[in-house]
């Protein structure tokens, strides 16, 4: 009897290629590789194996072996839809989306209800601008298996994309009740709690990963981020330095590294780290201007003017980069080009949104006409500054009749729509683009077409849906401050206003002056007056900071001769 029950507390002996598929779950390509080959050495046949040990030799990341045994497709009849399946990825990889394609039709046929196959299927749609194509087969690789991992972190990762932060938490949520130790997604449930500002959570699930897997090095940057936020940037740099070169090469990384030594005062450093993602993202604004400031504080004031005077001369550059253009030219002593960059920064933005200028000039665009998507980027930016907007609506739905679910089709034929004042169109556009992904940019440009429909409400639920999701925005809790105000709630104005001050914008005088009016309204007379006197000492040459400070000082005791001399300062500014 006790050898009976000893027996049935003993698992059965798995079988070898048992031992190899549970090696290549838990990611251990070596020692699945060496089980297979054994088997092969004992007489299995190599067609037998070969899907495993392409599998295996991809988890290595030894894509040249790979192909040697997935690249003839010749694989068993019990192994055929796992190994076209491996030998998308090893394609997909490589950069060869069309082969990818090819070779997962033909998994497809062998496992059509495989929910990881439906997520690389996802991933290559994805890659190739069929985004919402990459949306659909994400919901039906969890149709097939609402328990995998894996299709349970791709769609939570959509889901992100187009519904926000607070939506995909509960994607990961469940992900990780039947996966509690899954360090990839713990790692993304980790990333999304600290991008809505949940630190302690976030170090919680940090903490987590540590313990599964001690030599996992991602964590460290996500732990050097939460340190910048909190300002301890050398901290940040020591914990960035212990991150692996993979995460380190990621645009993220890069721009993190980059302001981490700008604040840190290592500016050389930052320029050679940005200037290389500037190289990456051309387009990007916040690179640009991370890279002016290292440049101007590392005293390269030629090298400021050189790379980013011209754009900061276009009517839709920050104040910022205009003020930092601007220092450069006095450091050069060329006032003249420095006073009207410095009036321009001092002036109230205003919320119309500008065509972005194309790369190419109008008629190098029309001769390459809109095949490629940058062409085609090209091609419609040129017409819409050019005003021939009606251009841009025909280039646009060309492009967008090419790849019917590519985020930039759709929205580019929303901002041709949008130029062309066809602002129903423009909205079914923007929709379309917002089911793959909900971005800033989008949003500004939904909340433009919605008003220029008449659909002030549908305006303002956009834009409150969208905080709810990205609640570290300060322009979106600005814009719903003002829209409070102009309800005459002045609660909900000064809650929006504070988050927005304590999340990034304690430094936007434009932004303390609305804080400062909201405080006179609800008669707390210092805090408005504090506010209105930092708005002022940011931006003294601002007609909108000086009148605020003027009011605020017409409401104090003893203040009518500063509201005076303020006031006809005011005048004199708004001219």
């Amino acid at each position: 009897m006790l050898g009976l029950a000893a027996c049935s507390d003993t698992d059965p002996e798995l079988a070898p290629i048992e031992r190899a598929q549970h090696s290549l779950a838990a990611g251990d390509g070596i020692a699945a590789e060496v089980i297979l080959r054994e088997m092969i050495v004992a007489g299995v046949r190599p067609q037998d194996v070969a899907a495993y040990l392409g599998e295996a030799e991809l988890r290595q990341g030894q894509t040249a072996e790979a192909r040697q045994w997935l690249g003839e497709g010749n694989f068993s009849k019990q192994t055929r839809g796992h190994g076209f399946h491996m030998l998308g990825r090893l394609e997909m990889e490589e950069g060869n989306l069309p082969e990818a394609g090819r070779a997962f039709d033909k998994a497809l046929a062998d496992k059509p209800e495989d929910a990881e196959l439906w997520v690389d299927i996802g991933r290559l749609r994805y890659r190739g601008g069929e985004q919402m194509q990459a949306v659909e087969a994400s919901i039906k690789a969890v149709e097939f298996d609402e328990l995998n991992p894996t299709a349970l972190q791709f769609r939570a990762q959509l889901v992100r994309d187009s519904q926000g932060m607070q939506a995909a938490l509960s994607w990961f949520e469940q992900a990780l009740e039947r996966n509690p130790e899954n360090t990839g997604l713990l790692y993304e449930y980790a990333a999304t709690l600290g991008e809505m500002g949940r630190a302690r959570e976030m170090l919680v699930n940090i903490r987590k990963i540590a313990k599964i897997n001690p030599a996992n090095r991602k964590i460290y940057y996500l732990q050097a981020v939460l340190a910048a936020r909190a300002g301890k940037f050398e901290l940040a740099r020591l914990l960035l330095l212990r991150a692996d070169k993979a995460t380190l090469d990621l645009p993220a990384a890069m721009l993190l590294s980059g302001i981490i030594d700008v604040e840190n005062g290592n500016y050389a450093s930052a320029a050679q780290t940005l200037e290389a993602l500037a190289a990456k993202q051309p387009e990007n604004r916040r690179v640009q201007q991370v890279l002016a400031r290292a440049l101007a504080l590392g005293g390269n004031d030629d090298e400021v003017i050189y790379l980013y005077a011209d754009a900061a001369n276009l009517p839709g550059a920050s104040p910022y980069l205009k003020s930092l253009v601007a220092r450069s030219y006095e450091a050069l002593d060329q006032r003249d080009k420095a006073g009207p960059l410095l009036d321009q920064a001092a002036r109230l933005r205003s919320d119309n949104l500008v065509a972005v200028e194309g790369v190419s000039a109008l008629e190098a665009a029309e001769a390459r006409g809109s095949e490629s998507g940058k062409d085609a980027l090209d091609l419609i930016r040129a017409r819409i500054v050019s005003g021939n907007a009606q251009g841009a609506v025909a280039a646009a739905a060309n492009f967008a009749g090419q790849f019917p679910g590519s985020f930039d089709a759709l929205s580019l034929a929303g901002d041709a729509n949008l130029a062309a004042r066809r602002y129903n169109a423009a909205i079914e556009n923007y929709d379309k683009a917002a089911t793959i992904r909900q971005t800033w940019t989008l949003t500004r440009k939904m909340i433009k077409a919605y008003h220029g429909a008449k659909q002030s409400d549908a305006a303002l639920e956009l834009l409150a849906r969208y905080f709810v999701g990205d609640q570290a925005n300060v322009e979106a809790a600005t814009l719903l401050a003002r829209e409070a105000l102009k309800r005459d709630d002045l609660d909900a104005a000064a809650i929006f206003a504070d988050h927005a001050l304590t999340n990034g914008g304690a430094r936007d005088f434009a932004l303390l002056s609305l804080r400062s009016k909201i405080a006179f309204l609800m008669k707390e007379f210092d805090f408005g007056l504090a506010l209105a006197e930092e708005a002022y000492r940011l931006q003294p040459m601002s007609h909108l900071a000086t009148a605020q400070l003027a009011a605020a000082y017409r409401k104090v005791e003893g203040g009518k001769l500063h509201a005076a001399q303020l006031g006809t300062k005011a005048k004199r500014l708004k001219r």
